[in-house]
């Protein structure tokens, strides 16, 4: 049997788990909760939560294809494990990420429900979030739906400080992490089967870029 554990893959988790433990001395990560309304405990469950969720992908569908099969390039660093990808046979399998989807949008219903922000700023926000990321969002070839990092928090930030400077922090979250749900990766599906790819993850970008840390910087900013 095929081992997928990578010892550099492990080294470079542990490290990523350190450098967080950092951030977390000196009160970044607890200041971001703070302006989220969250208890530090709950925040720092929740980063956790993620950051092992980024490794589990619920499937949901597969989808037929007739596009030729593309060459996938892997990121240096994919995880505490090596994901084996699957050949092509003309279909991709679509799922959901842990940590990535579930757990963002999670937060994001509870933050709605425990502040006086208004749903009609909430669909505003999420609305506007929704566009920039589509706008900004590209299908790559053999893997999925890619865009800028820094697109989506700074949009957020801007939404959350013109609709609502009060609860700023939580908009921008929700915004963030709402709308480039919605614009990237879900009015993204029809191209899908067009990439050749055989795996597609909604919010599978992972915990530290993609949906999560969009959230994350979004709140850093207001």
């Amino acid at each position: 049997m095929k081992n997928n554990f990578s010892p550099i893959h492990l080294i470079f988790f542990v490290l990523l788990l350190l450098f967080l433990f950092v951030l977390i001395q000196i009160e970044i990560l607890t200041f971001v909760f703070e302006k989220l309304g969250l208890p530090p405990t709950l925040g720092l469950a929740v980063l956790l939560l993620s950051l092992f969720g980024s490794a589990i992908n619920l499937p949901v569908m597969r989808v037929k294809s007739d596009a030729q099969a593309q060459e996938i390039i892997q990121p240096p660093f994919w995880g505490l494990l090596k994901t084996p990808m699957q050949p092509f046979r003309n279909e991709t399998l679509i799922a959901v990420n842990v940590g990535g989807c579930l757990i963002p949008v999670s937060l994001s219903i509870y933050l709605f429900s425990n502040s006086d922000l208004t749903l009609s700023s909430a669909i505003l926000g999420i609305t506007i979030i929704t566009a920039v990321s589509y706008y900004f969002s590209r299908p790559i070839p053999g893997l999925g739906i890619g865009m800028p990092i820094l697109i989506a928090p700074i949009s957020a930030a801007f939404v959350g400080l013109l609709l609502n400077p009060e609860h700023s922090a939580s908009l921008a979250y929700i915004s963030g992490t709402i709308g480039v749900l919605i614009g990237a990766d879900l009015m993204n599906l029809k191209v899908i089967p067009k990439l050749g790819a055989p795996f597609a993850s909604i919010g599978g970008a992972g915990t530290f870029d993609g949906i999560f840390i969009t959230g994350i910087v979004a709140a850093l900013l207001v």
